[in-house]
């Protein structure tokens, strides 16, 4: 049997999210319902050892190995397992052990999707954290592995799992306040500055080559290792990718776009920090969605972003508002909706307020490992996300707008923007397939 296309698989995920089997082209291999489920660390900081956490309270499920090139978080790592681990700073010695069922990676985003696809290529399941790719053509090659390899692949975008979310998107899906033309999503908080640096000597403990990985190769810097990298285009996503990537997920859920935008446009740069960060600090993006041509099937998603800034919109940092023919919807992952009719009049729901749940997404996945089933964040809504981010930050980096192919996935009629759909790397193990 040949794999379905991804027009079929879109088609079919826009139906309730975790009711699907991916029976055709996903397994769950030796992880079956009785057996304890091995599971992998591949990344032992902040975000590695919450998840570390969140695996080992699920019955059924011990950590086996850990795995980071620094060996100072690797030792801490340690001590977040209970029971014996095993532990390396090269993920390839993690990945032959035949014994381990899936991983989490939790690395720095440049190292997102090649470590993905190398589990899916060792048999492994993956809960790979936001965002799944540092650009678009690595986020294809992720879902094409994950078919592949026959392997569930859950992203980290853990509104997918919020009961909240889930009833909230339902209502809107059901026409509620009518046909949801517009969405505008936000994530706007006060970030610190990352300082000025200069080339220097990694410490001895951080194995940078490595560390780097397949991307080109450039001197370390303290001030984007280990922890400074989301704001450098080499490793980083900015905070469009670090954090609005959630926002944007349930923006594009909520409006019902199941594909890539053929149009985007963007203005911003750095307008507040004097600092070493390359990515915007004051972001506008606009992504446009045509449908089928047809007058009154468009759909339009914006993005606002300013990271200096405590006053947001409803008196909450990240949110969404919805605009249909019927009315308005406010929604936010921090477990708040308001509903208003064509009138601005407040329409009473029934839908539990409940912020953002990972507990719920890491539960959603260990059960789709165990039965082959279709995860609430699958790789392939992981991808359509993650990529708005990426088109958006090279709008904003270009300064301009441009044609996008939702099919081919690449710019039209800009080849400096195409360019930035992928990225050059350099010959090393960790180099995604087909790259």
């Amino acid at each position: 049997m040949t794999s379905p296309t991804r027009r079929q698989f879109l088609q079919s995920s826009s139906t309730a999210a975790g009711s699907l089997s991916l029976a055709s082209y996903v397994h769950a291999g030796n992880a079956d319902a009785r057996k304890t489920l091995q599971v992998a660390l591949i990344g032992c900081g902040g975000r590695g050892s919450y998840l570390a956490g969140v695996f080992q309270s699920n019955p059924g499920v011990r950590l086996t190995w850990i795995c980071d090139v620094d060996t100072r978080r690797l030792q801490n790592g340690q001590k977040l397992v209970r029971g014996p681990v095993k532990a390396s700073n090269d993920i390839r010695k993690v990945l032959a052990d035949d014994t381990l069922d899936a991983v989490i990676v939790a690395t720095p985003d440049h190292w997102h999707s090649p470590a993905a696809i190398l589990a899916c290529e060792a048999g492994k399941h993956v809960y790979v954290e936001k965002p799944c790719s540092h650009n678009v053509r690595e986020g294809r090659l992720l879902v094409e592995s994950a078919r592949r390899n026959k392997r569930v692949v859950q992203h980290g975008t853990q509104v997918r799992s919020t009961t909240m979310m889930i009833d909230a998107v339902k209502l809107l899906h059901g026409g509620i306040i009518g046909d949801v033309k517009v969405c505008k999503a936000w994530n706007i908080q006060k970030r610190g500055n990352i300082g000025k640096g200069k080339p220097g000597t990694p410490p001895s403990t951080l194995d940078y080559d490595n560390w780097v990985g397949p991307a080109e190769f450039i001197p370390f810097q303290a001030n984007r290792t280990p922890s400074g990298w989301h704001w450098w285009y080499h490793f980083g996503t900015g905070d469009m990718g670090n954090d609005g990537v959630h926002d944007i997920d349930y923006a594009r859920w909520g409006l019902g776009v199941d594909t890539h935008p053929s149009l985007v446009s963007a203005t911003g740069g750095k307008f507040f920090f004097d600092d070493d960060q390359q990515f915007p600090d004051t972001q506008l993006v606009s992504f446009q969605y045509p449908g089928s041509g047809k007058t009154g099937d468009q759909k339009i998603l914006i993005y606002e972003q300013r990271l200096w800034s405590t006053n947001y919109p409803h008196n909450v940092d990240s949110g969404a508002e919805f605009y249909g023919t019927g009315g308005q919807m406010f929604l936010s992952r921090r477990g708040k909706i308001a509903v208003y009719d064509a009138r601005n009049q407040r329409i009473k729901v029934k839908v539990t307020p409940e912020a953002q749940n990972a507990p719920k997404h890491v539960a959603n996945f260990l059960q789709c490992v165990r039965s082959g089933a279709t995860p609430n964040g699958d790789i392939e809504l992981g991808h359509l996300t993650t990529s708005l981010c990426h088109l958006g930050n090279v709008a904003t980096r270009l300064g301009r707008s441009f044609q996008f192919d939702p099919e081919t996935e690449r710019v039209v009629g800009d080849a400096e923007a195409d360019s930035l759909m992928s990225r050059p790397y350099r010959d090393h193990w960790g180099k995604p397939r087909g790259a």
